[in-house]
């Protein structure tokens, strides 16, 4: 069922969001060589906790395997979940995709970045403007009238006419007072799925994954890590928005700069 907010509940959802985008602008900041992935979990935990909310991802059991931390921390060709490790630890040349959430007040907030370690190809900083590119184009479609399909479809143009892919597996999706709210948003389309229209009240967390190569993937033994499966590279940008009357509204971008498509 998908769930209209109110103007209190998003300006709720709004802070948490910020704390996201404070914690994502802390990790980017701390990404460099010889730092292991545990390092920037606990950063992350910290952080979250020193400004009053609660990391969202620690202990999520969405089916029988329960995440044991707070960020998720995708290197190269892993697309998303990637468990922080002491024993994994950062080289010139990775992209490092940085997934966070926090419940704050009783909201969740949802963002993710992905980023180069030191100096990285001018082939790989392609892939990385491309996915954000079709993040804000998707996100642009997130206006009262339009339907989910709209969202969907400008990511996937973007992705797929740059020469990528677009993962299918894994979807962005309403967000509130659960992290995994309805409407389901896929970054593709096809005839038949389903295609709520959207209002004004909503909200969404839009993610494209775009794939250096084809769209399949493998979940490792730890029963979260997603990898590309032909080993390419992958990159995963997020934002949570708010369907205003006037257009989407970027949750968790911070205050200081446009928040307006």
């Amino acid at each position: 069922m998908i769930t209209i907010k109110t103007a209190e509940e998003i300006a709720i959802m709004r802070r948490a969001s910020q704390i996201v985008a404070e914690v994502l602008d802390a990790l980017v900041k701390a990404v460099r060589p010889g730092v292991n992935t545990e390092e920037l979990d606990r950063l992350a935990e910290s952080l979250t906790l020193e400004k009053g909310a609660r990391p969202a991802f620690k202990g999520y059991k969405p089916g029988n395997v329960v995440y044991p931390k707070s960020l998720c921390v995708s290197i190269n060709n892993e697309i998303v979940h990637g468990i922080p490790s002491a024993s994994r630890k950062l080289k010139v040349g990775d992209i490092v995709g940085l997934d966070y959430g926090v419940i704050y007040q009783g909201f969740f907030g949802d963002a993710a970045r992905t980023v180069g370690v030191g100096e990285i190809p001018e082939r790989i900083k392609r892939l990385l403007r491309v996915t954000r590119e079709a993040l804000y184009a998707g996100i642009a479609q997130a206006r009262p009238g339009n339907r989910v399909s709209d969202i969907s479809r400008a990511v996937q143009a973007v992705a797929e006419g740059a020469g990528y892919s677009v993962v299918t597996d894994f979807a962005g999706h309403g967000i509130g007072r659960r992290l995994h709210e309805d409407p389901q948003v896929p970054n593709y389309f096809r005839p038949g799925m389903p295609n709520p229209r959207l209002q004004t009240g909503m909200a969404l967390a839009i993610e494209p994954m775009v794939n250096e190569g084809g769209p399949d993937l493998e979940i490792l033994d730890d029963g979260w890590t997603a990898v590309t499966a032909d080993g390419k590279l992958s990159a995963h940008f997020e934002h949570s928005v708010a369907i205003t009357s006037s257009g989407p509204v970027i949750l968790s971008e911070l205050l200081s700069e446009l928040d307006n498509v």
